[in-house]
């Protein structure tokens, strides 16, 4: 299946040989990686900059995404290096989504530069010995015989490097976690359908604001924020004498209504900055000295396809959207811990029939629900900007501001824009409810374990198989059917939760999500569930 890449990268020399080539270097390409080297895959990022990223788009991390992290044991990391905001909002209504009241350890948005996450997630990519080659670009892909997963092919990458030198990375498969416009989507041929930006705002990162004036700009709907310089503390202060935050940079992000048609590749200057500022607040807030300025649209697509053959999507390269409520990197990030497993799983030679292309059955459904979600979001915002629809359009936020501050709607909302909602579907019609969701983080001892609740027993990425009704046999079948794969774990005392009443069993995924449940009282009848349910998903067990 030839997928886009001219002869060169037939005639080019192979210098490398890998399992997974995962291309871009950003939050879901090096957590991606991660992952993929936790499973014992062969794994090599590359990435077309030739440095870490330095500026930062996004700038929080949501409950589920911190959870991620939480899951494999570097939530304290990210802690360290951020600021939890408690609420979080939607369409910048008044009325705030309560992140607090989700059923999570985690109630609240990470507030942290993008550029901070990047260096977190490479340092934890580095720890497991994947190499991250940046300066390295894709110019090409190539599939051979078998790309269609069933056979021993693989795929034939073509890359150049910093000093214009090409390269043939051979791999199993290729992953394109590399935007937008990505390279790997577009030899795959994989359609990316949406719609183009009809709409652009503009931000800004200052070393030099007028704090008197900031608050002036907020109130007219100027989202004001202040960032911390890379490397240094991650709460800055702001210095009113100088009209410098302590040590760190603030962003400014706004739609002007009189530019706000302009197209996203029309550079942002300083002068345009400061008067479309001053037209909408009134003032310019002195911003000067200015380390970013960009500018950003609403094009909103979504790839019709997460796979093709041995070519998968992630992130931006599966799904781009207005920034609305920061979902995007979050998004991606959710991508990576559902596919790296599965991925490591076909490589690994594990992996049952099926449980690779469930990744797009899972995930391109979620990438749905964002790409919509901002698009209303985003309709919400245009409509207060264009005079024939601003008064109705107020009459309506006002409306939906109202409806938020009822529990359950605003508890509905919540969950989900923190992806706390999520639930894979089930895959057996007589599935338990709790097929599909989260793991709960609760309390709990286990037998020969240190771990004092659920999230700590999965940082080394595999299944999990909790007994909480005491099968002796339990965990000698598992470990000699599926030993490699699957942790078992007697669970003795466990926080009561109404939706575990009466479960005997529950098999944890690696991304956290619940493959299994059972409550059958019955201990044969159980335990032919049990296999069955691991051989599901776990795969074939071992002989012997």
């Amino acid at each position: 299946m030839d997928t886009g890449a001219e002869g060169g990268a037939q005639g080019a020399q192979v210098a490398t040989e890998v399992d997974v080539l995962v291309v871009g270097a950003g939050p879901t390409g090096l957590l991606l990686g991660a992952e993929l080297a936790l499973g014992g895959v062969r794994v090599e990022i590359v990435e077309r900059r030739a440095g870490a990223q330095r500026d930062s788009r996004a700038l929080t991390l949501h409950p589920r995404s911190v959870e991620l992290m939480d899951q494999r044991g570097l939530v304290d990391r990210f802690l360290a290096q951020g600021r939890p905001v408690p609420g979080w909002h939607f369409a910048g209504l008044d009325t705030p989504l309560d992140f607090g009241a989700l059923d999570t350890r985690h109630g609240y948005t990470l507030f942290l530069a993008q550029a901070r996450t990047e260096r977190l997630l490479a340092e934890r990519a580095r720890e497991l010995g994947v190499p991250v080659r940046r300066g390295h670009e894709v110019t090409g892909l190539r599939q051979d015989d078998g790309g269609d997963g069933d056979g021993a092919g693989g795929v034939l990458a073509e890359v150049r490097g910093p000093g214009g030198e090409v390269r043939t990375v051979r791999a199993r498969y290729v992953v394109g976690c590399d935007g937008g416009r990505s390279v790997v989507r577009r030899a795959a041929g994989i359609a990316f359908p949406g719609t183009d930006e009809t709409l652009t705002g503009v931000l800004g990162d200052f070393a030099v604001t007028d704090p008197a004036a900031l608050d002036r700009a907020r109130a007219h709907g100027v989202l004001v924020a202040p960032l911390a310089e890379p490397g240094g503390p991650a709460e800055q202060r702001a210095d009113d004498r100088a009209g410098k935050p302590a040590g760190g940079l603030t962003r400014i992000v706004f739609v002007d209504p009189r530019r706000m048609r302009t197209p996203s590749a029309e550079p942002v200057t300083l002068g345009e900055f400061r008067t479309s500022l001053a037209e909408i607040c009134g003032t310019d807030c002195g911003v000067a000295e200015p380390r970013w300025l960009s500018r950003f649209g609403n094009a909103t697509r979504l790839a019709a396809r997460y796979r093709a053959g041995r070519v998968l999507l992630a992130g931006d390269a599966a799904h781009i959207h207005f920034p609305a409520a920061g979902q995007g990197l979050n998004t991606g990030l959710q991508d990576a811990m559902n596919l790296g497993w599965k991925l490591a799983a076909e490589i690994n030679g594990w992996a049952p029939p099926g449980l690779l292309d469930s990744y797009h059955a899972e995930r391109h459904p979620v990438g749905r629900a964002v790409t919509e979600n901002t698009e209303v979001q985003t309709l919400l915002l245009e409509l207060t900007l264009l005079p024939p629809y601003q008064r109705p359009a107020a009459a309506l936020r006002t409306l939906l501001t109202e409806l938020l501050g009822i529990d359950e709607v605003n508890r509905r909302l919540a969950g989900r824009i923190s992806a706390l909602d999520t639930v894979y579907p089930p895959t057996a019609p007589d599935a338990d409810p709790l097929t599909g969701r989260r793991m709960p983080d609760v309390g709990l001892t286990a037998a020969g374990s240190a771990a004092v609740r659920a999230h700590e027993l999965l940082p080394p990425g595999r299944f999990v198989l909790l007994d909480l009704a005491g099968d002796a046999q339990l965990s000698r079948t598992v470990t000699t059917g599926w030993g490699s794969r699957v942790t078992p774990c007697h669970v003795t005392r466990h926080d009561h939760r109404t939706d575990l009443d009466g479960v005997r069993e529950i098999l944890v995924r690696p991304d956290g999500h619940i493959a299994w449940a059972t409550r059958t009282p019955a201990l044969p009848t159980r335990r032919r569930e049990r296999h069955r349910a691991l051989t599901d998903w776990a795969g074939t067990p071992a002989q012997g």
